[in-house]
């Protein structure tokens, strides 16, 4: 109960934030459009895997198909790898409007905002169709017994009756790129902003710029860290204790955290649910 609780808590949350972007004006810039997206993820993260485990629990019946256990991972991965380099982009867009506001509007088109977009999703999708089709190409002779809570491909690996190191180590450095690269991005992109926020001269100017940006710093923190301990350990240190309470984070409770950080730190999120709550009360009392 308490995990269905969260799931629809954040399947809610993420929902308000694109209809609040969607429906007001105000917020139709590349910024809320990438936000959008983010939160678009977190709600199909959270539809990949915990329908799934509800199900096997209320009714016992704790079985997952080759194909069923496929497409998990495809998803899982997809919308990770998605989410990387969609905070990558994210990034990008607040050195554009911060380090160069007069020129924002061509750094940060909206045709580049959507071919950033959609360059997220296809290199997503690309990781998560690799892994899964050769995670399921391995022979799985002896015990079918998954300990963990959803199909994810580290864990389904250590199953495979035959030698996988090459895949293990082709997969190792597969998520070092798609974490390290974008990461790289983001760091370099808030390092430049940091260098500007220090040279600004008026202190309500900082404290401006620290909250726009305190938001997207929070949730980079949160998603990253869960990410690197999860797929970037050396086997030697892997547990399946540790590996089911950090999945469970990143897939359960980092999509609920997302809507809250950006709606209670960012103004302009909570003007539109204030404007959208009083539309809708004034077409009660009509």
């Amino acid at each position: 109960m308490m995990i269905l609780s969260i799931v629809l808590t954040s399947l809610f949350g993420n929902a308000l934030v694109i209809l609040l972007i969607h429906r007001d004006r105000r917020l139709h810039t590349p910024m809320y459009f990438l936000l959008s997206q983010l939160s678009l993820m977190d709600m199909m993260l959270v539809s990949t895997t915990v329908p799934k485990m509800a199900a096997d629990y209320l009714t016992g019946n704790k079985a997952i198909s080759p194909a069923g256990c496929g497409v998990q991972i495809f998803f899982l991965l997809t919308l990770g790898g998605g989410e990387c380099f969609l905070l990558a982009a994210m990034a990008y867009d607040r050195y554009a409007a911060l380090c160069h506001p007069l020129r924002y509007p061509m750094l940060m088109s909206w045709q580049l905002c959507l071919r950033m977009t959609m360059s997220c999703w296809f290199l997503g999708a690309a990781d998560g169709l690799l892994q899964a089709v050769a995670s399921l190409s391995f022979p799985y002779c002896g015990a079918h017994e998954i300990d963990h809570f959803f199909c994810e491909a580290p864990v389904l690996v250590r199953l495979a009756c035959a030698d996988t190191s090459v895949f293990e180590n082709a997969m190792y450095i597969c998520c070092v790129l798609m974490l390290l690269v974008p990461l790289s991005l983001i760091l370099s992109s808030y390092g430049l902003i940091l260098a500007a926020v220090l040279h600004m001269r008026s202190t309500e100017a900082r404290k401006k710029a620290f909250a726009t940006c305190s938001s997207h710093v929070a949730v980079i923190g949160l998603f990253y860290g869960a990410a690197i301990f999860t797929y970037m350990r050396p086997k030697s240190h892997r547990s399946t204790n540790h590996d089911k309470v950090v999945s469970a984070f990143y897939t359960v409770f980092t999509p609920l955290l997302n809507p809250l950080i950006y709606s209670v730190r960012n103004s302009e999120v909570k003007g539109a649910l204030i404007r959208c709550m009083g539309r809708c009360v004034a077409l009660s009392h009509e």
